[in-house]
């Protein structure tokens, strides 16, 4: 696969290299806060440089619990000059020693060793050692795992998770699944794994439920599905099953939430799917299926359901002493598209 253009204004020399395919380099810099991707992309490495050389020596170091000298020993050549792996992690903490050892390192980096550094951006230490990298230093490459936080982005992962095990999975049986996992990124990742893993053929929206069933039934989106459509009993239900099986308030109402908006951003407009969802940075099916929700929605009713969201919002994070309450009132202004107590 041909290396991805650089744009001649960029501020970075570096080849990026995706974590779903990872190659080994004399530096390779996994940078990012998405600990699943990192964990793949670092095994992917592992994997690659072994399946090179079963004979590969594999190191891991903290940088921010780092004795001197150990960098430039573990990368050394050894007796019969077998390659050497050497992962690096809390490079986001690293100690003086480490960050002045690895900028040393970068000027004559060892013949045969890849080093790996984990840094998770969450902080700007090691700032000095990242832009020497970047800047093209010692041929190094960088697989950037970017935080994966909309419904959009997971729809995407569990999507490539079947793709890139030559599994098909039904598009409902995907949306439930990205549904029930929609807070916890390792939970989706390890659940669909396990009906790649488990299911012979193509897994379907049936498969998912007899897996998952109870996530699925009570997850933040089946809250908001039930009280948008207008069946206020079964929200209460729904709702009364998730807090019970131990849901926060604050993803229920982020689900409610962000459906109202996506709902918002779609009425009335007549372009076609695929035209909206390019402009406001959704699927598809998210702009379909927030037509279907606006049936019996009008301008008011959904001006009304967009305020009492934001004030849930504020009450479940801390604005109010009883945030299950603020919870029912939502769905209770939601599902009846009236005003709470009217």
């Amino acid at each position: 696969m041909a290396a991805p253009r650089r744009s001649s204004t960029s501020k970075s020399a570096i080849r990026q290299v995706p974590w779903r395919d990872p190659r080994p380099a004399p530096i390779v810099l996994v940078s990012g806060p998405e600990d699943v991707c990192a964990e793949r992309a670092i095994a992917g490495l592992r994997d690659y440089v072994r399946a090179e050389d079963p004979a590969v020596e594999v190191t891991d170091l903290r940088a921010d619990d780092y004795l001197a000298g150990t960098l430039l020993t573990v990368t050394s050549p050894s007796l019969f000059g077998e390659p050497r792996l050497v992962r690096v992690f809390g490079v986001e903490k690293a100690s003086d020693s480490f960050l002045t050892e690895a900028l040393s390192y970068l000027e004559a980096p060892q013949e045969g060793a890849t080093v790996v550094l984990r840094h998770t951006g969450a902080s700007v230490r090691g700032k000095k050692l990242l832009d020497a990298i970047r800047s093209g230093a010692a041929d190094a490459v960088e697989i950037a795992c970017p935080a994966i936080k909309r419904d959009s982005d997971r729809y995407d992962f569990a999507a490539a998770e079947f793709a890139a095990a030559n599994k098909r999975i039904a598009p409902a049986a995907l949306r439930a699944l990205v549904s029930a996992f929609s807070d916890d990124l390792t939970e989706l990742a390890a659940a669909c794994q396990q009906l790649i893993a488990d299911v012979d053929g193509d897994v379907t929206e049936e498969i998912v439920r007899r897996y998952y069933g109870g996530r699925v039934e009570t997850t933040a989106f089946a809250v908001a599905d039930t009280a948008i459509a207008g069946r206020y009993g079964e929200a209460l239900i729904t709702l009364r099953h998730a807090l019970a099986s131990g849901a926060d308030p604050v993803p229920l109402v982020a689900a409610i939430a962000s459906k109202l908006r996506t709902m918002a951003r779609v009425a009335g407009l007549r372009e076609s799917s695929a035209a909206i969802a390019a402009r406001i940075g959704v699927k598809d099916w998210q702009v379909d299926r927030a037509r279907r929700d606006l049936a019996g929605w009008n301008e008011e009713s959904l001006g009304r359901a967009i305020q009492a969201a934001a004030r849930a919002d504020a009450e479940v994070k801390g604005a109010s002493r009883d945030p299950i309450f603020a919870l029912e009132r939502l769905v209770t202004v939601v599902a009846t598209r009236s005003e709470f107590g009217s």
